[in-house]
């Protein structure tokens, strides 16, 4: 991709707060897995806004239901009802296939937030007292930003400089059945939360059986399952519920990213054991359930769980894994490639640890757009109707970064 003149808006940037490290382009315009910048370069987008973009850029129903609804109704709060979340309520609790309510609120930290308080207004209404009511996470994890959420968040490198941080937290090795039934022993714990496949923790997912042990060792204990599925859910995996590969039944799962299109929006939804906890003043947000939000949402809902998105993401899965194996025959760079569905991390081999950073330095130089999931994976979540054009040829541009990043060590 040869070099184009420096954006000027990027000049900006410096009236934000400095907690991002964008890379220097200025995206203006997106179609399917395509996007191009200020300057008329395009890539191809194998990140979606990180995995948010589910149905890819500028998808015209999407565009639709938002345009219809902003000539309608734009916000009422919580004070009163409006049609679009009332519907987005209603399908949501019946494509869950456990739940009976939804709170909807703004984003997957939010999600998570509620999540956590109603486990505690939960073991509270059972007569628990503050030390039995501990939520047992995962090292690796990644369940958001606000306090508690990241808290529930195993990984220190988020929690440094933010203590005191609240307790009622206890942390276990993902994957692990003997240190969770070790920290379930006490009888104190309220509930289990964790991610189908930990997303920043480096695409790892959960391995056979566990989450079916975690199931279990909850109901030995009088503990809820609370499942983390803003990332791995809304089809990613394969099945609109990453939970239905594993054939378990949990009692809350927390959404966001794809659930909107793009458009910000969050969901938490509560099976039986907890449906009614919450009564009136419990909670609550003034933008959550916003109609714009929601009329969009129940479009990306109905698509996303369609058919043909399951069978496109079979199939792009697998072409992305193939891709992936020929470049590595060619440059030996990963030592492998884990995740399910379009939720892909492939993880680099030890000779270049540390480097998925300056690869996608190379990647975006070549018109791709990708993530990394720590220092050693590069992580691959794109649209979910991704094209087989899209596809080969973001894996034409990811094997001219690889060439050109070892041609510049």
């Amino acid at each position: 991709m040869t070099a184009a003149a420096t954006d000027p808006l990027l000049s900006l940037s410096h009236y934000y707060l400095p907690v991002y490290k964008p890379r220097q382009v200025v995206l203006e315009r997106g179609q399917g897995a395509r996007v191009w910048d200020s300057q008329g370069r395009e890539f191809i987008d194998l990140a979606a806004g990180i995995a948010v973009c589910g149905l890819g850029h500028n998808d015209p129903d999407l565009t639709a239901a938002l345009i219809e609804q902003a000539g309608k109704l734009w916000h009422t709060s919580n004070v009163f009802y409006s049609e679009p979340p009332l519907r987005l309520a209603e399908e949501l609790v019946t494509a869950s296939r456990f739940a009976e309510r939804v709170f909807l609120c703004n984003s997957g930290a939010e999600a998570n937030e509620v999540a956590i308080k109603l486990v505690r207004k939960w073991a509270s209404s059972l007569g628990r007292p503050a030390h039995q009511r501990v939520i047992v996470t995962f090292r690796g994890s990644f369940h958001g930003r606000t306090l508690a959420a990241v808290t529930a968040t195993a990984q220190p490198k988020y929690q440094e400089g933010y203590e005191p941080l609240p307790g009622g937290f206890r942390y276990v090795d993902f994957n692990d059945e003997v240190q969770l039934e070790t920290a379930m022993a006490a009888g104190d714990v309220a509930a289990v939360m964790l991610e189908p496949i930990q997303g920043e923790g480096g695409v790892m997912p959960a391995k056979p059986g566990f989450l079916q042990r975690v199931r279990e060792l909850c109901d030995q204990h009088n503990a809820l399952v609370v499942l983390d599925e803003i990332q791995a859910g809304m089809g990613r995996t394969g099945m609109l519920f990453a939970h239905w590969q594993d054939n378990i039944k949990p009692d809350i799962v927390t959404l966001a990213k794809a659930l909107g299109g793009g458009f910000p929006i969050g969901a938490m939804l509560a099976g039986p054991k907890v449906a009614e906890v919450m009564q009136f003043g419990a909670h609550g947000t003034t933008f959550g359930g916003n109609p714009l939000a929601a009329a969009v949402a129940r479009v990306a809902l109905r698509k996303l769980s369609s058919p043909e998105i399951a069978h496109n993401v079979s199939r792009q899965s697998q072409a992305l894994r193939d891709g992936l194996g020929k470049i590595n025959d060619e440059f030996k760079v990963f030592s492998q490639v884990r995740g399910r569905g379009l939720m892909l991390g492939a993880v680099l081999d030890k000779d270049f640890a540390g480097q998925a950073g300056p690869i996608l330095d190379h990647a975006a130089e070549h018109g791709l757009l990708t993530l990394q999931a720590g220092p050693d994976v590069l992580r691959f979540v794109p649209s979910l109707n991704i094209t087989d054009e899209e596809v080969a040829e973001g894996l034409k541009r990811l094997r001219a970064a690889v060439q050109s990043f070892i041609a510049s060590r």
